[in-house]
């Protein structure tokens, strides 16, 4: 059975990763610090060396020539050499063309004279400059820095031997030394400043990480009151202020939720009680039969209204599921209007209604033609419900910004201020309209502002109590002139509108 990985933190992670990176940093500019320092030593050690020889060669040419180009004069050429090579604390010595040194600044303590310079490296001293950091073919037992020039006949051109200068490489390796223990004493004291630090700058960018973990987690709890500190604009500030709004957005939506469910439960929950006690009633005989056709009727009421509950909420699922398919196209508004209001004419005629605003012109907008048609008769159904007896109902249009806002304006008792903010919420009724809607579930305005703003529109309400209600919504209009309508139904003189009445738009009943 496999064992759980142990848990690293971030802040771990963070910062071993970023110590590692700095440790490898330092490293690779120690490395390359000595490799360039020990190159530029070793060049600054030729250059010395060579000029030496320089000089030495110079001083052996002239005493050579001073001698008929026949033998150089050792005793003089010793001192020259022990104040050249006394300078770099080097050897100096001349070799003839066979390998064998002649004199050296070392004098009787010359180790050169034990052994002969081998050809190859007087070939190579021949064609020019030669340098070396190595033995000189045995010569030496440790490793020395050597420079050799030819030394040329100035009568013949001809090369008759060669100078060399040695100094003892244990200098690079002291002069390493000490730059790796400065630059390591450095690099010390720079990677503990570094580590400190680190440590309060991962501490402080992953801070944030903690706290939001800490607010997810009791997200997942179901405690959406938790909000996470916003310190900083750049992307951690970003999340944050993204996660204080989902759990701003979840705490609403849980709120919905919760409040949904209650109102289905007590929705669903009155009209199953009144049909489960009358039907009850009927079987065991506790209501006689002559009221059994009165008691029916009730149960058929509430049977309808437990469907239009349903139905209302099988829309709004379909709708916010995305599942509901709109076919925008040219919408004739005034024409739905108008038969919408037909429908209600029982009910106008039974209240004695002024209807105003049917004679506008045709008003075309964007949207599906059904859901057009749906809130059309959720604002007219409404505007019918709680206008007053003998009072009127408004109907009017305008274009602004490119949307046509259509007004349903009706007169009565209108509607509390403190009250309007809520019109659209799920199942919330109004106090006034709890005693006068006795069949609405309060799912219309939802529908309505549902499916308004998947069309791209919006509602607006206002109110002044005891005077009027109205519910303005918008749609975008029609950008081109569109095909012409259908023929809306004949207005009928003596019903909606009397005679010499149709300019004005008035129904009087």
């Amino acid at each position: 059975m496999n064992e759980p990985r142990k848990k690293q933190s971030l802040f771990a992670k963070y910062f071993y990763a970023t110590a590692l990176v700095l440790f490898l940093s330092i490293t690779f500019l120690g490395v390359t610090l000595l490799l360039f320092a020990s190159q530029y030593f070793k060049q600054d050690r030729y250059a010395l060396l060579s000029n030496n020889v320089s000089q030495a060669m110079r001083v052996t040419v002239a005493n050579y020539q001073m001698n008929g180009y026949l033998y150089v004069d050792s005793d003089a050429l010793t001192q020259v050499y022990e104040v050249l090579g006394g300078t770099l604390n080097s050897k100096i010595f001349l070799v003839n063309n066979s390998g064998q040194t002649l004199l050296c600044s070392e004098g009787d303590n010359c180790p050169h004279h034990t052994y002969t310079v081998p050809s190859s490296v007087l070939n190579k001293v021949a064609a020019g400059e030669y340098r070396e950091m190595g033995n000189l073919g045995g010569i030496y037992h440790e490793q020395f820095f050597t420079v050799g020039m030819p030394l040329v006949d100035p009568s013949t051109n001809a090369v008759v031997g060669a100078v060399f200068a040695s100094s003892s490489a244990k200098i690079l390796n002291s002069f390493l030394f000490q730059m790796f223990r400065m630059y390591a004493l450095s690099a010390l004291a720079s990677i503990l400043v570094a580590f400190v630090l680190i440590y309060f700058l991962t501490n402080n960018m992953v801070r944030p990480l903690q706290q939001m973990l800490a607010a997810t987690d009791r997200f997942s709890h179901g405690d959406f009151t938790q909000q996470v500190p916003v310190e900083s604009n750049d992307e951690l500030g970003q999340l944050a202020v993204s996660l204080n709004a989902m759990a701003n957005y979840l705490s609403s939506s849980e709120a919905m939720r919760r409040s949904f469910v209650a109102n289905v439960s007590h929705e669903l929950k009155t009209p199953m009680t009144t049909i489960s006690g009358f039907v009850d009633g009927i079987l065991d005989g506790t209501i006689p039969p002559e009221k059994q056709s009165y008691y029916l009727q009730i149960v058929s009421n509430e049977t309808k209204r437990l469907s239009r509950l349903v139905r209302s909420m099988l829309s709004i699922s379909r709708i916010e599921a995305g599942e509901m398919k709109f076919t925008p196209q040219p919408v004739d508004l005034s024409d739905i209007l108008c038969r919408t209001v037909f429908t209600f004419e029982p009910r106008i005629e039974e209240k004695k209604l002024e209807i105003l605003g049917l004679d506008a012109d045709r008003t075309m907008v964007w949207g599906d033609a059904d859901m057009v048609h749906q809130v059309v008769y959720n604002l007219v159904e409404n505007a019918v419900k709680f206008v007053n007896e003998g009072g009127y109902i408004e109907f009017s249009f305008r274009n602004e910004n490119g949307m046509v806002i259509t007004s349903v304006k009706n007169s009565g008792e209108g509607i509390p201020e403190e009250e309007l903010p809520r019109l659209f919420e799920r199942f919330y009724k109004s106090d006034k309209s709890r005693g006068l809607d006795k069949t609405g579930v309060g799912l219309g305005l939802y529908i309505v502002k549902t499916i308004l703003g998947a069309l791209g529109g919006e509602i607006f309400v206002s109110s002044v109590v005891g005077q009027y209600c109205t519910f303005a919504f918008s749609l975008p209009e029609v950008p081109a002139a569109p095909a012409e309508p259908e023929p809306a139904p004949q207005k009928e003189s003596g019903r909606l509108f009397h005679k010499g009445d149709k300019k004005s738009g008035k129904a009087k009943k």
